[in-house]
Formats: structure tokens, C-alpha cells, sequence
């Protein structure tokens, strides 16, 4: 039934015959200007019933999706289309490459939109902001002690692969550590984000501020929500507390050679971002045409005199819902600032001037962070450093 209402939709709007397959996908290649990135149900459904379009006018299946999110959405139009990942990275991996690679879809021209909701660091940003990034960094990918067994002239229990002490650069490199996008365009997304007239609620205005102190140390998280541009770390831990953010700020630094600012929190940005440039390698998809939108849900570290566990557990912060709706309300600035100027300015891409993608250079051109592609390429090999047995001996 849904399959012969989408069609006969489909032929009443246009004026003439289009032929859709069976999984509810036209017979032609789907060419969406923008792709709409969402991690769970509460972020997608913030699109769903809105004034400005109806994003689930065709559901198509996608072979490799979610099991619980096993559909594409999209307009009537094709124009704009929504993905559910799935939360994690694993989720978000396999469902963004299921798409990147699916032959039913011709993404060359794609924006990709991620657009979900985050932890916020409260020495840059207040909740219910919403945060445009250029780095993302997997932060997470490191050694780790038990803090109870750990050296005493450590500083956190984290410790970079490859190293044998904090906050030194990791040799041991994987590739996905850090992921670089389109500064110009997020500068543009940020600007139409401007125009929009964000969410907040009374219960997020009491909490923030606990935050306010004579040194002025957490400013930022005393004021309304606005728009921030700065950078995301991907952690599937949700962690909590002024050492954990202090060890993932200095991790940010330390990753993008002091230019990446650690504020946003998130599970999913690096793996959807991986699965995007493998992708992109094959010329399926545009990695300078990701714009990465997270809206700040929850604090990652305690007001003055708090806990860590108080922070996590059980304080009322009062963001979720406004940062929920502050995706719709800035993320709409975004989808009509690029389809309005899609002829002028979009459909031909924004030409960053900054360097766009992995620490390898998989997407050409040299990366202005990490120790240099040559490097980086050796030290991702460890059997190539190392004797066999030396490498195979210690645990991942």
C-alpha cells in the first residue's frame, strides 16, 4: 500500500510517469543536494514534521543499514534526503559507507549535513549552542590504565599509541585520529545558522549558572545559546568530569599541532567521517562538502563544588529538549542557505582554503597536522617498526 500512495504522489505532482523500484527508490539514480546525518530517533525526528518540507515522503531500503534504522528518507523531490546511523561508531561506519557506496544513489554533488546533539565544554560554550566544527578528533584511541594503577608521575590515564607517557605524539597511527572539513563552508553554515532564533528553557539557564566564578573560568557556559565555532572529539565513553575534559582538550591540541579547540562531545563524527573519505578516495562523494552541526545537550564536566557523577548521574541540566529543537532551528538556516544558493554558489562546491581530510593525505594534498604524510603512512605500519614479535606481544 505505502509503495501505491508513494507513486501515485509522485505522479500527481510531477505531470508525468516516473518509475519507482520496489524499494520505494526511483529507477534512476538518486542525486540529493543535501544529506541530512542523524544518530538517533530524537535528532532525526526533529525534521519530521516540519513546515518547510516532508523529509519521509519516500522511505528506501539500503542494503548494509541499521537494523532498526533500516530506511533512507526523502523529500518528494529527491532534494533532500535523512539517514539514521544508528548510535556508536560502529553504527555509523557501516551505515554511512552502506550508503557512500550504494549504487542507487549519485552523491558527487552531495552536501553532507551532520547534525546531532553533543556534551559541551563549559570553558567554551553553554548548552543549547550550536557548534560548527573544522576538526574532529577520535580522542579515545589511546592506551589506558585504571587510574588506581597508575604511574604517579602521570598526569591522566590516557596514553597515545605508541608512547609509553601522556601527551606525547602517537606513533602508533591508525588513520582515523583526526579528520579535517571544508572551513570555508562551515564558516558559511555558521552564518546561516546566525539567522535563527535558537531554543532554551528556564531549567538550562538555573543550571548554567553554577558555572559563574570570580575568575571568569567558565564564562562561556554562563550565556545564552549561540552559534560557536570549534572542534568535536569522538569517544564512544560518555565521560564526565574536569580530568577527562582537560586530558581530551589537550589530546585535540596535541592532534591537530594546537589548532584544533576541544567543544563538542560525540560518539559517531570520525567513523561517519572515515566512511566518507573512502568513499570520496573513489570519487562517489565530495569530503569538502561536509558540514559538521552539533547542538549542545548536557555539560562534560561539573559546575564549581560538584561532582563528576552529580554531572553524569543525576543533575538536571534542562538542554536535551532545546538542543534537540535548535538542530531544526539552525540546521533549517543551513539546508535553505544552500538549496537558495544552490545555482550561484553550491551546486559547483565552496573551494576550501584550508587543508580537507585525513592524517594520511588519502584525498591529496599535505596535511597541516600530525608529523607528515611520509610519516604518517610508515607509522601506520608497526610491523615495519617494530620486530614481529615485539608488536604482536602487547594487546590492542
Amino acid at each position: 500500500m505505502r509503495f501505491l500512495q508513494t507513486l501515485a504522489t509522485s505522479l500527481l505532482l510531477s505531470g508525468s510517469a516516473i518509475c519507482v523500484t520496489a524499494n520505494g527508490a526511483p529507477a534512476h539514480k538518486i542525486s540529493p543536494k543535501i544529506f541530512i546525518v542523524s544518530m538517533f530517533e530524537p535528532e532525526a525526528a526533529a525534521w519530521w514534521n516540519i513546515p518547510d518540507f516532508n523529509v519521509r515522503a519516500h522511505n528506501i531500503t539500503v542494503p548494509g543499514l541499521s537494523p532498526i534504522y533500516p530506511d533512507v528518507y526523502c523529500t518528494e523531490d529527491y532534494a533532500i534526503c535523512q539517514l539514521i546511523t544508528g548510535e556508536s561508531e560502529i553504527n555509523a561506519a557501516i551505515t554511512v559507507n552502506a550508503v557512500a557506496f550504494s549504487p542507487q544513489f549519485n552523491l558527487t554533488q552531495t552536501y553532507f549535513f551532520i547534525a546531532g546533539i553533543a556534551g559541551v565544554n563549559p570553558k567554551r560554550a553553554t548548552t543549547g549552542s550550536v557548534i560548527f566544527s573544522r576538526y574532529a578528533v577520535q580522542v579515545a584511541l589511546q592506551y589506558e590504565i585504571d587510574s588506581r594503577e597508575l604511574p604517579k608521575n602521570y598526569s591522566t590515564d590516557y596514553i597515545p599509541l605508541g608512547s609509553d607517557f601522556p601527551n606525547k605524539y602517537p606513533t602508533n597511527i591508525y588513520g582515523t585520529e583526526v579528520f579535517e572539513v571544508n572551513a570555508d563552508l562551515r564558516t558559511m553554515a555558521a552564518k546561516f545558522a546566525l539567522k535563527a532564533n535558537l531554543s532554551d528553557s528556564a531549567t538550562a539557564k538555573a543550571y548554567r549558572a553554577h558555572y559563574a566564578t570570580r575568575d571568569g573560568e567558565y564564562n562561556a557556559a554562563t550565556l545564552s545559546p549561540g552559534v560557536v565555532e570549534c572542534d568535536v572529539a569522538t569517544s564512544d565513553v560518555y565521560y564526565s568530569g574536569n580530568l577527562l575534559g582537560s586530558t581530551f582538550d589537550n589530546t585535540t591540541k596535541l592532534l591537530t599541532n594546537g589548532t584544533g579547540k576541544y567543544c563538542a562531545s560525540a560518539q559517531e563524527d570520525n567513523a561517519t567521517l572515515e566512511a566518507l573519505l573512502r568513499s570520496s578516495a573513489r570519487n562517489l562523494t565530495d569530503f569538502s562538502r561536509i558540514i559538521i552541526m552539533r547542538t549542545a545537550s548536557d555539560f562534560d564536566r561539573p559546575y564549581p563544588g560538584s561532582s563528576a557523577a552529580y554531572n553524569l548521574f543525576e543533575a538536571d541540566q534542562g538542554a536535551f529538549e532545546p538542543a534537540i529543537k535548535n538542530i531544526y532551528k539552525a540546521g533549517i538556516r543551513v539546508v535553505q542557505g544552500i538549496l537558495h544558493g544552490w545555482k550561484d554558489t553550491f551546486a559547483k562546491g565552496v573551494k576550501p582554503h584550508n587543508y580537507v581530510g585525513d592524517i594520511f593525505g588519502t584525498l591529496g594534498g599535505h596535511p597541516d597536522f600530525g608529523p607528515g604524510r611520509k610519516q604518517a603512512l610508515e607509522e601506520s605500519s608497526a610491523l615495519k617498526k617494530r620486530n614481529a614479535n615485539s608488536r604482536l606481544g602487547r594487546r590492542r
